[in-house]
């Protein structure tokens, strides 16, 4: 899907940006997407527990205990690293930073082999933890991009790229998996070679972004002898200090801790569940995560345009409703045509769902604060990375390997999150964030 062959897109850019910028934003999108496919979802954790673990009864649970890690990590880092990228207009600096651990760590996969469990434990965290600080920190340019009646719009636009990326990167894993196959080459000497492509396509698909996009944010003032840290440290206690007067946006962040438990959940043993309750091989597993990620791209640009028109609350509600049926028809699933039908609810609900929070944050954000507040959103995010998939390694590793007992009680994280989202009055957290002082004065808004 080419981004700039929508008519009129320059009405919904912030004045001085050029589609260019806005293509190069969304290009690291597409370049990260590729570690959540192909490492993340569809083939690096299934082969962790079917030939690192060698199948154990663990290998699901230490799987999830290794991701918790890396999300552990993040939740520690990701508000202090928002804050010093805001005081020191460092987000594009960071997000490099970020892009060369990840690529690094992915490609130092490819020398993880069976039985080597700390090894691709400890290439995991670091990894996972590169990835999601990157993350973060470019979803805190979306705000400069575009207008905030237009954030749903080129959110969309960049998450429905992203999962491009992310199509591309499994499918030239698949085409190289399919030859392997045919060559009658087991899974320890195939998948090592997919981490390489994943890493490869991240590293060149990423370079237009640090080419093109701009680091808008103004360093702001410092004390005469500072300490970077410290500084850090203490803009994040102000804002905790403050956090009444963004009372929804605290709700929004605590709706995103448990709907995105059941997101991460799926994201994380989509292809444990197939393999291990549907009966998929390794080239099944990947063709259908190639499906649903254009089942998810086509989610995220639809309902880009359709969260601006309807507003934010009603768009993520209609996503947590077709996860919540996407549960329930992968919990009943017995023949594959169901199971497939279930698999791509949630292609269409996960693209939509997470540019749909991506942008909310960015309209309750304040314009001196975005790379703080969405380190917030980051640490909301890796908490649910934790909380959903450590319960469903829980519930399977209790019950025996019960894995659609584990799905079951996933769906109960959309139902929480659904009841907290209709608490949130979007209009006066808005306001609440256009109140904030302008950068280098203290903190306030609405009591």
């Amino acid at each position: 899907m080419d981004l700039m062959q929508v008519q009129d897109k320059s009405r919904y850019l912030a004045p001085g940006v050029s589609r260019r910028e806005v293509w190069s934003w969304a290009m690291f999108d597409f370049a990260n997407s590729g570690y959540t496919t192909v490492v993340i979802t569809a083939i690096f954790n299934a082969y962790f527990v079917a030939v690192v673990a060698n199948n154990e009864a663990w290998g699901t649970f230490a799987w999830t205990a290794a991701l918790a890690v890396s999300y552990a990590l993040i939740m520690v880092t990701a508000p202090v690293i928002g804050a010093y990228a805001d005081a020191y207009a460092m987000k594009k600096p960071l997000l490099l930073i970020s892009t060369i651990g990840c690529v690094l760590f992915t490609a130092l996969l490819y020398f993880v082999g069976p039985g080597d469990l700390m090894l691709a434990v400890v290439l995991i965290v670091l990894s996972n933890f590169f990835f999601s600080s990157g993350t973060n920190l470019i979803s805190a340019f979306l705000p400069e991009l575009a207008h905030g009646e237009a954030l749903g719009k080129v959110s969309g636009w960049g998450w429905s790229f992203g999962y491009v990326g992310g199509l591309i990167s499994l499918g030239l894993s698949l085409a190289y998996v399919t030859w392997a196959q045919g060559q009658g080459r087991p899974a320890e000497q195939f998948v090592p070679g997919a981490m390489l492509i994943t890493a490869g396509l991240f590293a060149i698909s990423s370079i237009p972004t640090f080419l093109f996009l701009k680091e808008r944010a103004l360093p702001q003032p410092h004390p005469a002898e500072r300490h970077v840290a410290r500084e850090a440290f203490g803009r994040l206690l102000v804002t905790f200090h403050h956090v009444r007067d963004f009372r929804d946006l605290v709700r929004f962040l605590a709706c995103i801790v448990f709907y995105q438990a059941g997101i991460q959940t799926v994201i994380t043993l989509a292809a444990i569940y197939a393999q291990q309750v549907m009966g998929f091989d390794t080239g099944d597993t990947m063709f259908l995560v190639l499906v649903v990620n254009i089942t998810a791209s086509i989610g995220a640009f639809a309902f880009g345009h359709i969260q601006d028109r309807i507003g934010h609350i009603p768009t993520i509600a209609l996503t947590l409703g077709g996860w919540i049926v996407m549960v329930l028809l992968a919990w009943m699933a017995v023949t594959r045509p169901v199971f497939w039908l279930a698999a791509n609810v949630a292609g269409l609900c996960l693209g939509a769902s997470q540019s749909a929070g991506r942008a909310l944050i960015g309209y309750l954000s304040p314009d001196a604060r975005r790379a703080e507040f969405f380190g917030l959103w980051g640490l909301a995010v890796n908490l649910s990375s934790i909380l959903g998939p450590i319960t469903y390694g829980i519930v399977s590793w209790i019950s025996g390997g019960d894995h659609r007992l584990a799905m079951l009680i996933t769906g109960s994280y959309f139902i929480i999150g659904l009841m907290i989202l209709m608490s949130i009055d979007i209009q006066r957290g808005r306001q609440a964030a256009l109140n904030i002082s302008p950068p280098g004065e203290r903190l306030t808004g609405n009591r």
